[in-house]
């Protein structure tokens, strides 16, 4: 689909209007990032002394302690959420009327309540019966509010894929004699976690970042164990661009993954429609099948 058919292309006008308007918002930015340079400088934050400390092997070794830490509930959390969003999706396309509207109910319920609550709730609760360990409570609770909230995200991006998926695959299944369940599961399913499939990895940026919430409920993540250090050592701004450094890091590098994975999908896509159009491979093995 062309751009064209989504909005008018800009005329001459409409150009120079938005490249004023990107100038303007630059110069902006600059003048609000000189600003904050001119704020911290007068507080002394660039002195080499608050700086440092950062340089240390022992900094960096507990801030790779936090990194671990973050990226084993971010792991964890995402492994759970997967299998999960998977299930309550079927279940919310479900031909059998109370499974789907306890599926739909689950995933409205948690697609609304805010992580931290959840995070806060499950730590209140293990923290005073006794179910876990207090050393395990921390991540228990971190990585039951992510599951929570992102399993119920991925089954509602899952379900989207399916309903854009064209009538006639769900319509070629039921005609070789698959049931609904069987069609849905065989073959909608598979497509549409793969055309989906940058979707789903974007959320892992969404899973990683909200780790940091973890904070709350008192686990040792990246920027509870940075905010540690940044208070030993008295430097907690130096400390905070160093983190978000990390994140930043981190997030570009699956959001690059994310885009990727999209790039791969829509040249597969491309070279199918190729071979179909040439009689190569493709359409042997459609009519080997």
């Amino acid at each position: 689909m062309s751009a064209s058919v989504l909005f008018d292309a800009p005329g001459p006008k409409a150009r120079r209007r938005h490249m004023m308007l990107t100038v303007v918002g630059v110069l902006l930015f600059l003048v609000g990032m000189f600003l904050v340079y001119k704020r911290l400088d007068d507080k002394g934050q660039f002195a080499s002394a608050l700086w440092k400390p950062l340089t240390t092997g022992t900094v960096w070794q507990s801030l790779l302690e936090g990194l671990v830490g973050t990226l084993k509930a971010a792991a964890i959390a995402i492994v759970i959420a997967g299998v999960l969003g998977v299930l309550f999706a079927l279940g919310r396309m479900s031909e059998i009327a109370p499974l789907r509207w306890i599926c739909s109910v689950f995933v409205e319920i948690f697609r609304a309540v805010p992580v931290l609550l959840m995070m806060l709730f499950t730590y209140g609760y293990l923290s005073t019966s006794g179910a876990v360990d207090d050393e395990l409570a921390p991540l228990y609770a971190t990585v039951t509010g992510l599951v929570l909230y992102n399993s119920s995200v991925v089954a509602e991006v899952i379900r989207s894929g399916v309903d854009q998926l064209p009538n006639g695959q769900r319509e070629a299944g039921l005609s070789i004699g698959l049931r609904a369940n069987q069609t849905l599961r065989m073959i909608q399913l598979p497509q549409a976690i793969t055309a989906m499939l940058p979707a789903l990895i974007s959320q892992l940026v969404v899973v990683l970042k909200d780790t940091a919430l973890g904070y709350n409920v008192l686990y040792s993540e990246l920027l509870r164990t940075g905010q540690g250090i940044g208070s030993n050592n008295a430097n907690i701004v130096q400390m905070m661009f160093v983190l978000g450094v990390i994140y930043i890091l981190i997030n570009y590098s699956l959001s690059k993954l994310a885009e990727f994975v999209e790039r791969r999908l829509k040249n597969r896509g491309r070279g199918s429609r190729k071979q179909q159009v040439t009689g190569g491979p493709v359409v042997a093995a459609d009519a080997a099948a």
